[in-house]
């Protein structure tokens, strides 16, 4: 089962340096994500979220392929390379994987203006090596489904000076 954990910073670049930080303990072994978003509240108030894939770039090169596969098989690879990318667009716009889109765009109305939130859905952690990186880098702590005790924890690492 995973854990979202959402964060707001008071700067609009904070959360995607924290979301980096995640990425490479990711690449290091010491957390898996599941997703990693970024919504940024710009000063006229407008949320832009900012993930961490974009599923109609994967949909359409996925489409294509398939695509181009089926064409070749009925003596049509353009037409079908064409098609294929167009459904795999389409489809890949349409999907909404991880975190809710509308969950996250909800939480951010509320932040201030010129600020930033970091949404993560965690599946496994190594938490005392994680908080210790985390130490510092500020931020509070909006929603999660942690227990109170590690959401204690976590936002003391968020808080605390880094040494």
């Amino acid at each position: 089962m995973s854990t979202l954990v959402a964060v707001s910073y008071a700067e609009p670049y904070r959360a995607e340096e924290v979301r980096l930080m995640l990425r490479k303990m990711q690449k290091d072994y010491l957390i898996d994500l599941e997703d990693a978003v970024v919504a940024v509240k710009d000063e006229k108030g407008s949320v832009k979220l900012h993930q961490a894939v974009n599923l109609t770039t994967y949909g359409a090169v996925s489409g294509g392929f398939w695509g181009s596969l089926i064409g070749l098989i009925f003596l049509n690879p353009l037409l079908g390379a064409v098609v294929g990318t167009a459904a795999g667009a389409i489809t890949g716009a349409l999907t909404d994987v991880g975190i809710d889109d509308k969950f996250m765009k909800q939480l951010a109305v509320s932040a201030k203006p010129g600020s930033s939130l970091l949404f993560v859905l965690v599946r496994n952690v190594t938490v005392d090596k994680v908080l210790e990186q985390l130490k510092g880098t500020g931020g509070n702590i909006l929603k999660t489904s942690l227990t109170h005790e590690d959401e204690a924890k976590l936002q003391a690492a968020l808080s605390g000076a880094k040494q």
